[in-house]
Parts: structure tokens; C-alpha cells; sequence
């Protein structure tokens, strides 16, 4: 008899649902919903690094790509389903009432920025992780021990304190404070009561400081004494946090009334993408997984007695059981990834559009189509062009920073930069600096690593700049000297939901075995030319020179 599972992943422009025959990982039907508050750019203001979601972006895509996939798979689809997890990006956290229901949701608040989920790439808080790191030195225990020792602006409690002290209406009116990928299993099971919502151990343990060691959260003290405001809040968020295999219900009347489904199907705890990405592309011990989107988040598991004493200094975490339950899970990444792309795209396109549009030969209609078919070939005509250029020692040199610093050493004010610019550049060779540079950043995170002693056998590339874009994988494994194989679905984190999804349902004893039996494995191998290895030594080199630099000179005008 057929059983699927649905594994449901929001991502920072939409959310993607798929329905997979549980026996095999064989996807039925898939769904995509892009958000159309967030593509107006509503509630976001990109120069005050300002990224704010709608709930209800959030719940239309989820109702919407859930009932298209049953659509798409026929009438008898909804009978075979056993199950549905979701995967978030992160940290992405809201104020909820008593509830649990977002403020947001909430007429008073409904259009009110500090009342939404504050995205992963919100750092307006910068100055409250600052704060944080400073205040972690008072006290004998150090609670950002298992965070890689910095605590960042995109992360959780950052987050809470800003909103706090700005928007006193959203302070008076928060009860709790919840991750994205916390709330929607919530909601899907009808949750109610803030205090019955249930928190899994991805977001609680990377971003929240939680931890067995300190018995869950950090005491109350430690928040309280650093701002009065945070009091309470610790005490009331969590003593419990789950991995992602185990259920967190059934699915509620309501929801299933609107899908079509049953209250049997099991709702599973929810985690974060890159996390249920990396399960989804099949993640090896010690093989980094690279989930590359508009930024990357880097994966990489290890067996808890081998890494027994080990503290991975300035990279985004490490949480047994995090990624694959059972292991211990380490997390890294980089700020923008595909957003420097977009950034250089946008940059020329918008302007280009402009010019387009105001043009006395062609028509609006033809300039808006013209300008399409620009946006839609640009990376792709850059890539050959760059892939062309011969390779030089005094080659423009960029910096990835263009969205701030996750790893190593997580530092959200520093900016990006591009050194040896002359009359003779021109798009493809700006293109070529910011696609090394931003596989230099990946080979920092390779090299702190293994500075603190783990090893990386290989690199697992994952998402859609993995699938499309054969010059930035080429360059990628010529930087690292290392192959990089690149996993056949198109939706690993969507995939990895579905066999979480089907772990929590009981179809597999372990996530394991519910990767072996429903991965897709891998149908491209990029390797690296080993004749290039000095030339982009000596220019990796050079971007940790430039890269001290525009640190050193962060507050300083040149």
C-alpha cells in the first residue's frame, strides 16, 4: 500500500512543497508559492539591513503548495499521506501572544514590521549581539561556548532585545518569542497556548543559546542583568528541545479540513533548511554540505565520541543531534552567497530597466519583455564570459562581505570590497572577482575547521547555484583543491523534510534509514585542476590581506 510523506521548505523568497512516496523518496508532485508581500518589498528596507516576512505570506503558501500537491497527484493522493515536516529559514523569530498567534496575525499589528518574523538576513540588531558578546565575559560559565563563541545579529535573542527596545506597542503586547520553524508545526496542530508550544533542538541549540550543559537555556540572570527587558523571557521559552524526527502532533481538525486530509496525518518537529537540506542531500560524516541559496549554510556531522572536548571556535554552532539524530551537528555558512550575484545583477538590470523603459524606440510592453530576457540570461552570459578571461596574478580582487560576516567569527558590520579595478574592467571580470571571492569565503570555513581540528574529507554541493552554475562549482572546487559532488534533487531541503516526515510517521526507524532508502544521490562531480592551486593560493592569500584590511578600517574613513 502507498504511503507518502510531505516535506514542506520555506525559503527566503518562497515556500516549496513536495509529496514523496515514502518507500523510495520518488516526488508525486511538487508546489511553489512565492510570497507576495515579500516581492513587493513590503516591510523591508534593504539600507537598514531591514528584512521583514508576513505570517500570512507564510500561511497561504503553505495551504496553497499543500493543496496543489495533492491536486497534482490525483483524487486518491490525500488517503496515502502519513505524515508532514517543514523546514524554515533561520533564525527567523516573531512575538506571539499568550497564543502563540504572531501579533501580526493581529488587527492592531497587521501592518507593523516589528510584529513579523524578522528574517535570517535581518542585522539591524548589531548592536545587541555586540552587546551580547561583551556581556558573556562577566560570568565564569560561557554560555556562547557551543554558538562558536560570537553570538550573531541574526540570531534569536539579538533579535528580541532590538525589537524590544524599538517598538514599545510590540513589547507591551509580546508573550513569548518563537522561531518560524517552531510555529508552523504549531500552528498546523492547532496550538493554542504558548506554553504547550514545542521547540526543537536545531533552533533552540544553534541560535538560542539552549544546551543540555546548562540544563536548557542559560539562567534568567544572564539575560536580565544584561537589559532589564529580557526578564522572564528565558524562563518561559523553553526547558525542552526536540530533534526533528520525533512528532510534535497530530494534524488539527482545522488544517485538515482546509488540505483535504486527515487527522491522523503526524506533524513532525520543524528545523532549519539547511539542516533538513543536508539530510536531504545525504550527508556524510565529515563531508561539508553546502546548501548554496541566497546565502549558504554549511553542514557537517561528526560521531559524538570523536568529537568529544572539541569547541569549533567562530563558526554557528554545534549541537548533538542538530542535523542527523544520534551525531553531533556543526554548523557554518556565509551572509550572501547568490544575493552577491543578485547584488551585481540588480545593481546593472534596474538601471538598465530604466533606460529600457524610457526609451522613444521600442514600447513599454517590448522594454519590460526586453528587459526579462536580459535578467534572465545575465549570470548565464557573465559565467561564459568570466570562464574565458586568462588568469592573472594582478586580476581584480573582491571580498565577499557584501551582506556582513557569518563564518568565521561572525561579524555583521564589516562590508564587502573590490581592490584593482583599472580602465580595462569591465562586468565579466567584476563577475569572476565576486564569484572567487565568494569561494574564498567557503574556503575559510574549510580551513577553520580543520585549524580546530575536524577534519573535511570532500564538500557536498546542494541547491540550485550547485545544479545550474557549472563556472562557480569549477572555481569553487579549483579554490578548495577538493572535488565537490552535487546531489541530483532540486529540492534537497524539501526532500530532507520528507524523510524526517516519514521518521516522525514511524515508515523508518531512523532518519539513516529513511536516507538511504528515499535519497536521489549524486550526478555531477566537479574536480579540481591541480595545475591552479598556487595561483589561487597566492589569491586566496591576497583576499585574507584585503579582508584584514576593510576589517581593521570597518570604522575608520579612508
Amino acid at each position: 500500500m502507498l504511503e507518502t510523506v510531505i516535506g514542506v521548505d520555506y525559503g527566503t523568497d518562497s515556500v516549496r512543497s513536495v509529496l514523496v512516496d515514502a518507500s523510495n523518496g520518488q516526488e508525486l508532485a511538487a508546489a511553489i508559492f512565492a510570497y507576495p508581500r515579500w516581492a513587493e518589498g513590503r516591510y523591508c528596507d534593504p539600507a537598514k539591513s531591514q528584512f521583514r516576512q508576513h505570517p500570512l505570506d507564510y500561511v497561504e503558501g503553505l495551504e496553497a503548495t499543500i493543496k496543489e500537491c495533492l491536486q497534482k497527484a490525483g483524487p486518491q493522493a490525500a488517503a496515502a499521506v502519513k505524515a508532514i515536516s517543514i523546514d524554515t529559514t533561520g533564525s527567523t523569530p516573531v512575538a506571539v501572544d499568550k497564543a502563540g498567534a504572531p501579533l501580526a496575525l493581529l488587527p492592531a499589528f497587521r501592518e507593523n514590521p516589528n510584529a513579523m518574523f524578522v528574517l535570517w538576513k535581518d542585522h539591524v540588531s548589531v548592536n545587541e549581539a555586540a552587546q551580547i558578546n561583551e556581556h558573556a565575559k562577566k560570568f565564569d560559565t560561557n554560555y556562547l561556548q557551543f554558538v562558536g563563541g560570537i553570538y550573531s545579529s541574526e540570531w534569536y535573542w539579538a533579535k528580541l532585545l532590538h525589537v524590544l527596545r524599538t517598538d514599545i506597542s510590540v513589547r507591551d503586547a509580546c508573550y513569548g518569542w518563537v522561531e518560524h520553524c517552531d510555529w508552523i508545526p504549531f500552528l498546523l496542530t492547532g496550538g493554542t497556548d504558548f506554553s504547550q508550544l514545542k521547540r526543537g533542538i536545531c533552533s533552540a541549540g544553534h541560535k538560542a543559546l539552549w544546551a543540555t550543559e546548562f540544563g536548557g537555556m542559560p539562567p534568567d540572570a544572564f539575560f536580565s542583568s544584561l537589559d532589564p527587558l529580557l526578564a522572564g523571557y528565558a524562563n518561559k521559552q523553553f526547558a525542552e528541545a526536540l530533534p526533528a524526527d520525533q512528532p510534535a502532533g497530530k494534524l488539527s481538525p482545522e488544517w485538515a479540513a482546509k488540505l483535504g486530509l486527515t487527522t491522523d496525518v503526524v506533524v513532525g518537529i520543524g528545523a532549519f533548511d539547511a539542516h533538513m537540506g543536508a539530510v536531504g542531500g545525504q550527508i556524510e560524516p565529515y563531508y561539508l554540505s553546502k546548501v548554496m541559496g541566497t546565502s549558504t549554510c554549511d553542514m557537517l556531522v561528526a560521531p559524538m565520541e570523536e568529537m568529544r572536548g572539541v569547541l569549533v571556535k567562530g563558526i554557528c554552532g554545534q549541537v548533538p543531534g542538530s542535523v542527523v539524530p544520534g551525531m553531533l551537528g556543526m554548523e557554518a555558512g556565509q551572509s550572501a552567497f547568490g544575493d552577491t550575484y543578485a547584488w551585481f545583477r540588480k545593481m546593472i538590470m534596474e538601471f538598465t530597466g530604466g533606460l529600457l523603459q524610457a526609451s522613444s524606440i521600442i514600447d513599454k510592453e517590448t522594454a519590460k519583455k526586453l528587459e526579462a530576457e536580459l535578467n534572465e540570461k545575465f549570470i548565464t552570459v557573465l559565467a561564459t564570459q568570466a570562464s574565458a578571461l586568462p588568469l592573472g596574478e594582478q586580476d581584480e580582487l573582491a571580498v565577499d562581505w557584501l551582506n556582513g560576516r557569518r563564518t568565521p567569527d561572525a561579524n555583521q558590520e564589516l562590508k564587502g570590497s573590490i581592490t584593482g579595478l583599472h580602465l580595462g574592467t569591465d562586468a565579466a571580470r567584476i563577475f569572476k572577482a565576486l564569484v572567487e571571492a565568494t569561494c574564498f569565503g567557503a574556503r575559510a570555513i574549510v580551513e577553520r575547521f580543520r585549524q580546530e581540528g575536524v577534519p573535511v574529507k570532500g564538500l557536498i554541493g546542494l541547491g540550485g547555484v550547485a545544479r545550474k552554475s557549472p563556472y562557480i562549482m569549477q572555481t569553487m572546487a579549483n579554490v578548495m583543491q577538493m572535488p565537490i559532488k552535487i546531489h541530483r534533487s532540486t529540492q534537497t531541503c524539501a526532500a530532507g523534510a520528507a524523510m524526517f516526515a516519514a521518521t516522525a510517521a514511524g515508515i523508518y526507524h531512523t532518519v539513516q534509514e529513511a536516507m538511504e532508502a528515499m535519497g536521489q544521490g549524486f550526478d555531477m562531480e566537479y574536480q579540481p585542476d591541480t595545475g591552479l592551486a598556487n595561483y589561487y593560493n597566492q589569491r586566496y592569500a591576497r583576499c585574507q590581506a584585503q579582508g584584514a584590511f576593510t576589517d581593521s578600517h570597518k570604522n575608520h574613513a579612508l
